[in-house]
């Protein structure tokens, strides 16, 4: 790691080993990848000498922004002292105690018990296990179906993808059994003509109601959900839509999941996207956001009516090698050191959450934009060739790709999901760092504009 190399030296050791996430490598190895070399506050910088704006915190985690010394130093201090150890056989050690006594104190009040993982997609396979062992333990061995949504993200490994609602990772793989998708929340792409906000909310709530009497309530164990889906594109459900979700779980014998991977750890507003929907859920699933990225950290927390039934069940057989990990929760302790004593989700809340969300909106005036929807510092953009008749691009996601390559060259992180882009910012951005974000979004959304006219894609 210490021989100099150039940019050309590396991409091609990259090319040659490293198989990347989530990518086609053979175009990938064709263009290069941007190697990033160092990071502060939301800044990142490449190895060719590119400043560069993280409108994704990294993904979706560096909540505290680059170059935190004191979650550095914790780490390196809990190295020195105890580099590992594991939470089998009886044994724990002060930085898992203390975590978990800090996340009983900053989630919803029926929450005091945590099971640690090592991601998001270690917490969302727990899952499934916990709420069929809990069934199990209540002599309800049936109730195993977990219903979720179509183009919702749960994670990548098979239990976790099978779980999430994306069909192109579903046709690559396995997909476990007793998993249901129902409709998203997805108004602008998918209400149906002349429907509002409010009738379209209700009527994709009712999707889970309908499929659960459709399969008989006795066998169904759980409804999960993002309370915004982040990477199926910042989908922001109408305001009726969480409040009937709600109803319609508190009516029923079944478990209600909240994925707070994303929206959790200041990112809507609130400590938790719950808080910020109103919704009360049996099992909260967290991870990126607890130590902001600086090591791998997952969680489940499990509500005290149902962590006492799994009390009184025995061994529940299931754990990671790293859960709990020493460094790691010493990261989280510090990062949420950190939150607590900057007010980082009150600054989302009331300061630069609602300064972003103003000038954000504003782009919803270019040619190219149908929606710009944002949740405390969660937010997108819908490309469409036609405002009023909400309509799709004639090869969806082809848009998004070229925006996305704009926002890269103007060295601009902004994701694309299908004809969408998101942004993410971490929560320490500065109002004229935000003044910067905008200017370049609206930059690529000239110079992508420019490009469809030219392919007799707009007018």
């Amino acid at each position: 790691m210490t021989l100099p190399r150039s940019t050309a030296e590396l991409r091609a050791l990259d090319a040659a080993h490293h198989l990347h996430p989530f990518s086609d490598m053979k175009t990938l190895n064709e263009e290069g990848s941007r190697i990033v070399v160092k990071a502060e506050g939301v800044w990142l910088t490449d190895s060719d000498g590119n400043r560069i704006l993280d409108g994704m915190s990294g993904l979706w985690c560096v909540n505290v922004g680059y170059g935190r010394e004191e979650i550095v130093e914790a780490v390196a201090a809990q190295l020195r002292e105890l580099p590992y150890y594991n939470t089998f056989f009886k044994t724990t050690h002060r930085p898992a105690i203390e975590l978990s006594a800090k996340l009983a104190e900053l989630t919803p009040p029926q929450f005091n018990k945590v099971f640690f993982t090592g991601s998001g997609s270690e917490s969302n396979d727990t899952v499934i296990k916990l709420v069929r062992r809990f069934f199990q333990i209540k002599e309800k061995p049936e109730k195993k179906i977990i219903i979720s949504r179509r183009n919702a993200y749960h994670g990548s490994t098979v239990a976790a993808g099978s779980l999430g609602g994306m069909a192109p990772m579903h046709g690559q793989s396995a997909v476990i059994p007793d998993i249901l998708h129902i409709a998203q929340p997805y108004f602008w792409g998918e209400a149906r003509q002349g429907e509002t906000p409010e009738e379209f909310g209700l009527r994709t709530a009712r999707a889970l109601e309908a499929t659960i009497d459709a399969m008989g309530e006795d066998r169904i164990a759980a409804f999960i959900a993002e309370p915004i889906q982040g990477a199926g594109g910042v989908i922001i459900p109408p305001a009726s839509y969480w409040p009937e979700v709600a109803r319609i779980c508190r009516e029923r014998d079944i478990l209600f999941v909240s994925d707070e991977v994303i929206c959790g750890f200041g990112r809507t507003g609130n400590w938790f996207g719950c808080e910020t929907f109103g919704t009360e859920p049996d099992i909260l699933v967290m991870a990126k956001g607890i130590t902001s990225g600086y090591m791998p950290l997952g969680g489940v927390m499990v509500a005290d009516r149902v962590a006492e039934v799994l009390h009184e069940g025995g061994d529940f057989n299931h754990g990671y090698t790293y859960s709990g990990h020493p460094a790691a929760c010493a990261a989280a302790l510090a990062n949420l050191a950190i939150m607590q004593r900057e007010d980082l989700v009150g600054r989302v809340a009331n300061d630069v959450g609602p300064y972003l969300k103003a000038r954000w909106s504003a782009l919803a005036e270019h040619p190219l934009v149908g929606e710009a929807p944002m949740t405390g510092l969660l937010g997108a953009l819908e490309l469409t060739p036609d405002k009023a008749g909400r309509t799709k691009f004639p090869d969806v996601g082809k848009a998004g790709t070229l925006a996305r390559d704009f926002s890269f060259k103007n060295n601009l992180v902004m994701r694309a999901v299908r004809d969408r882009l998101i942004i993410a910012p971490p929560l320490i951005i500065s109002h004229e760092e935000c003044d910067e974000l905008v200017a370049r979004v609206r930059k690529t959304l000239d110079e992508t504009f420019a490009e469809l006219k030219r392919w007799g894609w707009v007018r």
